[in-house]
């Protein structure tokens, strides 16, 4: 049994390192850098998700099937 709990211990430890190593440097905080209030930062995120959902639905182009 102690076999087991090095190795989740290690499980864990690694996937930690992991999930630390993405968030800093595959998702860093653009609001915080763009946007200096929480206030801004939400209006922005609002602002962003109205416009895209006024945006009219996207046509079928030719590459793709359609049915006849």
């Amino acid at each position: 049994m102690t076999v087991g709990r090095s190795l989740w211990a290690i499980i864990l430890i690694k996937l930690a390192i992991l999930f630390l190593v993405f968030r800093l440097f595959f998702f860093p905080d653009l609001l915080s850098r763009d946007y200096p209030t929480d206030e801004d930062r939400a209006a922005a995120v609002r602002g962003q998700l109205i416009d895209r959902g006024s945006q009219p639905d996207r046509q079928p182009t030719d590459n793709q099937h359609s049915t006849p």
